[in-house]
This record gives structure tokens, sequence and C-alpha cells, in this order.
């Protein structure tokens, strides 16, 4: 193997074989009939309901490779308590692919509480419990019974976000590499068509999966070729961290799972290097040990230009759920399908998403044409459209077309995010081709109303004030979502997210945009509870602010530690990887892990309620501050319980002066003894 392999971007479609395209990729025995398949070269298994639509990834990857002239098959959700229905569309000629589908199966599943959710948006009928935990693994493993000659490869978010040893909150340790608990032979990261196509080209055309070990955005277990300088971040009493630059062919090698299992040092080094090694530009193979074999992944796939996500969203979609659901519904399509994605990845690098591990940080974009085609087809095609486009963005509202003004600097740059702690002069904050495409959506024939409903990111909006006005003019529908999630520095920056005034700026310009265009508009802010770093004092100061800002929280979000996420490295390890990570040299992280503390967190985001007001009397008691205890219009809850209320904070009496009350884990607070 050698860079020049590994760098190399193939076009996306440069081999495509265009055929008939199926109705929908195939879910039958029947449907492979009616086809005329006698079998299926591939065969793609999902934890989500078939929804043939680009929003949904067992979709755009079955139609790609369809384009390919591969014959691709579904096994939506299957049972799999047996082998058997894996069975279901014979034996695929090429490989299975295997996702767990658009979430991780666990977040999908579990509350940031680690309680069994009740439904599942993603199935038919909203129903819950049709794929098993971990369903990345478990399928595999079926697939492996149902055929065991026949390759498996992994992708989607749940094994991107798992590809290497990562810290797993529902088990409370660290997981191996799911590639080693599936006991697949290859993982796609990231991005994965460019990838996905030619790993299907070249095991079509009788190459082994170990053989594929220069395509970019895969992980596969391997042996370190001889030619290869190692560079060990694995060597925790270094301050180098692997990153010195040297000639040749170089590996960094990652602390060893064996060594992120015992040291929460190693493992906060390990997830610094993974994540500053993220940049296709400057990207080095990474490697890491699992027991007696080496796991070894490739730098990030080159992203797409505009020209290869025009052709992926162009694909021939039923753009509807498969028939074999009936009249069922499916919330997720329910909520997407007259929704338009303009763009893929986000550079805000905020640590507690998953977008930037999944998606990367340059912004993939879509041409004005396609998106302008796709809206026509929803006008055209799809049942129940009304006029009006529910939503049209990505994983942020803003970024459209916005990218580093200098090729090679972006290429040689190591930054986690291009806006904080500030935005970087090189980032191109123009909003003006957003604004231009929103104009040409609005000409639309039979186009009545486009939302906006991605967030904003309100620190890049106050950039261009024609941005606002345009937005609040034409975009907006009583009420716009916000996420400043915190209103105090000490969790801001380990969020990554800017401070409270760039919030203050943006609603500024906000409300006098809807004053201008006589419009009663209003934010509305998302706050997150528990986040590494954050303490009592910070929640308390954060409900101060809500209180005298006039906002009640009806929903609010606890902290859920994702997989591979900087923030659940924090939270895991007690150690901040945003900076050098060393033996006697870290920077240290509060946690706020028990399930009390995680529920105090949040009754502040929900002050208003009464029935937290039992358990912030007495964390406000805890913390010294009586002072914000009854009616007075700057105290935060009342001093007495109004009758029937309080059965949510528990069964415990009030707290008498002078009596001994319950510790909370959080340091730096006055304590009541």
């Amino acid at each position: 193997m050698n860079t020049q392999m590994i760098t190399a971007a193939k076009p996306l479609m440069a081999r495509a074989q265009p055929r008939k395209p199926a109705p929908f990729l195939p879910m039958s025995r029947a449907e492979m009939d009616a086809l005329g398949w006698d079998a299926c070269d591939i065969v793609l298994v999902t934890g989500d309901a078939y929804v043939d639509h680009p929003s949904f990834g067992m979709a755009i990857i079955g139609r790609l490779l369809e384009a390919q002239g591969f014959r691709v098959g579904i096994i939506s959700q299957p049972d799999w308590h047996s082998a058997e229905p894996f069975k279901a569309l014979g034996k695929p000629r090429v490989f299975f692919g295997v996702t767990g589908g658009n979430m991780d199966s666990m977040v999908n599943r579990y509350t940031a509480d680690r309680r069994l959710r009740s439904d599942d948006a993603y199935t038919a009928g909203g129903e819950g419990g049709k794929r098993p935990d971990r369903c990345t693994v478990v399928y595999a493993q079926r697939c492996r019974e149902a055929f065991k000659d026949v390759p498996i490869v992994l992708g989607g978010i749940e094994a991107s976000l798992r590809r290497i040893a990562h810290y797993d909150y529902w088990s409370d340790k660290v997981r191996r590499s799911v590639l080693a608990d599936a006991k697949a032979d290859l993982l796609l990261y990231g991005n994965a068509e460019r990838a996905v196509v030619e790993v299907a080209q070249r095991l079509a055309a009788g190459e082994a999966p170990r053989a594929l070990d220069d395509i970019r955005g895969v992980a596969l277990f391997r042996k370190v070729p001889e030619d290869y300088t190692e560079l060990h971040a694995d060597d925790l009493d270094s301050a180098d961290e692997g990153a010195t630059r040297q000639k040749g062919e170089t590996v960094i090698r990652l602390p060893a799972l064996e060594q992120v299992e015992q040291d929460k040092e190693a493992y906060a080094r390990a997830s610094r290097v993974l994540h500053r090694e993220s940049n296709p530009g400057n990207a080095r193979p990474l490697v890491q040990r699992h027991g007696d074999r080496d796991l070894w992944l490739n730098p990030p796939p080159i992203p797409l230009t505009s020209e290869e996500m025009d052709a992926v969203y162009d694909l021939p979609y039923a753009r509807a759920p498969h028939p074999s659901y009936g009249e069922a519904k499916i919330p997720a399509w329910d909520m997407i399908k007259f929704s338009v994605t303009i763009m893929r990845g986000c550079f805000g690098g905020c640590t507690f998403c998953s977008i930037t591990e999944h998606e990367g940080r340059i912004i993939q974009n879509r041409s004005e044409g396609s998106i302008l085609r796709e809206i026509e087809k929803i006008r055209d095609k799809t049942p129940g459209f009304t006029g009006v486009i529910s939503d049209i963005g990505g994983p942020t509202a803003n970024m459209y077309r916005m990218a580093c003004k200098d090729p090679k600097v972006e290429a040689a740059c190591r930054r986690p995010s291009c806006v904080f702690p500030e935005i970087c002069p090189n980032l191109n904050t123009s909003h003006d081709d957003l604004i231009r495409l929103y104009r040409k959506v609005r000409e639309t024939k039979g186009i009545k109303k486009v939302m906006v409903a991605s967030g904003v990111r309100y620190d890049l909006a106050v950039e261009s004030p024609e941005y606002i006005k345009e937005l609040v003019t034409h975009h907006v529908g009583g009420y716009l979502k916000i996420a400043p999630e915190h209103t105090e520095r000490g969790p801001l920056d380990k969020m990554m997210k800017p401070g409270i005034g760039a919030y203050n700026k943006f609603k500024r310009m906000f409300d006098e945009a809807a004053e201008r265009a006589g419009k009663k508009y209003y934010l509305i802010p998302y706050f997150i509870a528990a986040h590494p770093g954050t303490t009592d004092e910070d929640m308390m100061n954060l409900a101060l602010w809500l209180k005298k800002n006039r906002y009640r929280a009806d929903q609010v979000q606890t902290f859920l530690p994702s997989p591979m996420a900087t923030a659940t490295a924090m939270y895991h390890t007690g150690v901040n990887p945003l900076r050098g990570v060393r033996h006697g040299g870290s920077d240290k992280v509060e946690a706020i892990k028990g399930l009390r503390q995680r529920r105090l967190h949040k009754a502040f985001l929900r002050y208003h309620d009464p029935d937290n007001w039992p358990v912030l009397r007495e964390a406000l008691i805890e913390m010294g501050r009586r002072d914000l205890i009854g009616s007075q219009p700057h105290q935060l809850v009342p001093a007495h319980q109004p009758p029937g209320t309080g059965k949510a904070a528990g069964t415990r009496r009030p707290v008498r002066p002078g009596e001994k009350t319950q510790r909370f884990t959080t340091k730096g607070l006055r304590v009541m003894k």
C-alpha cells in the first residue's frame, strides 16, 4: 500500500452502469422474481424501516450501488433471533452490507437516563422493539450464520461512531471496535459513498476483503507494513502525542484497547488524536491494538464534490416507504418527506455532537439546480403536499457553501472548530449563496412557503444582517429553534460553543427584523443539562437567566454521552481532550454522573415546574442560596409547595433550617453541614 493510492479520490460515478431502476429495491423473493433476478449481488441489512428516500442511508447506498450495475436487495428490521430471516433474499454474490440505521441503535432505544423508549420513529407505526441493542453487531453475526463465506461490510452511523475502542454509556464500560464484536470483514466510516462503490467493484472482481486496505474511510484488521514508521501516541509520558511529522509512510499508534480500558488518560489521548487526525487533507492512518491484532483505520474519505452530491440526490428514489408497510405511518418519514437536504457536514465542532465525527468538518454542497429539481419532485410526486417545504437545510441551516478561503490552509488545518473560540479569519462566512437559493426556491411554481427548521448557527448569522432579514421575513413560522446550550462560560468552553453574548446579539437582530416585517415571532432556545464541566452553580445561574428572560422550557435535554464524541471522553475520563493529555499534565473536567445530580440539573432547566420545587429548594439550601427561595421576582422557587404537587421529586419531607442535607458531588460549592 502506498500513500498515493490512499489519497487518490476516484470520481463517484466514473464507472456507473445505468440500468432500469427497480420501483423499490426488493425486500422479498417475489419482488426479485418480478424483476427477473435469480439472486442479489448485494443485500443491505438495516435497523430502520425501508423508506426509498435520500434522507435514509440504506436508500442512498442501495440506489448508488444499483447505478453501478449491482442488483441490490434490502432486509429491513429482521427478526434477529435466528439466521433464517437473513436468508430471505438468498445468498448475495458480492457482500452483505450491515447498518444499524439512521441512528445509533442504543441512542434510538434508550433515553439519557438509560430508560427503554416505548417508540421508534424509524419503524412502521412508531413501534418500539423492532431492533436489538447494538443491532449492527447482532445483524452481522446472523449474516455470518446464514452464509458464512459471504463478506460482511459494516457502515452507517453506528459503525462509524464505534470504529475504535469506545466508551459505551449504556454498559458503562469501554467496548472494543464494533468491527471486532461483529466479526465483520470491513468497516466503512463517514460519508461512505465513494468507499462503498470501490469496495463493491473490487469484491465483485474477485479481490479479498483484506486486500482493500488502500481505500479511504476503511477500517480492517491487518498488520502494520514493514516500511511504515510508527508514531507512538500511546506513550502517555510524552507530550508529543504522535504529532511529529516524518518523511515516508507513517502510521499513528493509538493507545491499545487494554490500555484505554484501564487508563482513563489513555482513553482521552486516543480520543484527542482521533479527532486531530480527521482532516482528509492531512490525516494519517491510525492503528490500535486489540488483543493480538491491529485495527487499522485509513484516513477519512475525500468529501464529495457538488457534482457528486447532485448525482447522489438525483438517483431514482421512489420517495416513499416500501409498499409492504401499507397505510402504517413511519414518524421519521412523516417528519422529513417535505424537507430538503442542501448540504452535509459541520465545522462547528460542538463536543457533544457526533455530526463531525461522521460527516466531517468540510461542507459538501448540492447545486441550486439539484435542490430545485428535488423541490419539484416533492411538489409533483409526494402525496399530501400543500405547497409548504417543511425545512431546507442540513446539520445546520446556514453553512451552505461556506469554506476556508485558502484550500492550502484548509488542507493543513488541525483545528477542531472553525468558529471556536472565535470565527477563524480564514473562514468565508458569506450567506449570499444561501440567500439566493432561498429566493429561487420561493419563486418555484407551486411553492407557497419555505420553512427553516434546521438549527441556525447564530454566531455565523450575525455576520450577515441580510440573512437574518431574509430568514425572519420569509422562512420563520411563529418561532425559530436556536441552541445556545448554556449561559455560563465553564460548560460553554467544554462544549466549544460561543458565549451567550452572541445569542443576545442574534436575538436583538432577530427581534428588530421581525418588528420591521410586522411579525410576532419568537426564539425557542435549547439548553443542555449535566454536560461535562457544568457545576450546580452553573445550572442555577442558567435557571435565573431563563426566569429573567421569561423562558419556560417544556422539553429539556440531558447530556447523553454518544459514542466517540469529545464530550463523551470528558464524561468517561474526567479529562479534557481539547488540551494536551499526558500523565501528570492533563486538564481535569468534572463529570455529572450520579442520577440524582443529573436530575437536579434537569430540574434547574424546568425551575417553573412545581414537581421540581422540592429538590430545587433542597439544593439551594445546600448551596447556601436560601435567598433564591421565595415569591419575589428575583427568586427561583417559592418557599411553600402547593397541595398535590411535588410527587415527581420523591417523597422526602421538607428540609428544615439547621438540618443536615444530602451532599452533591460538584466541587467548588459551599456545603452546609
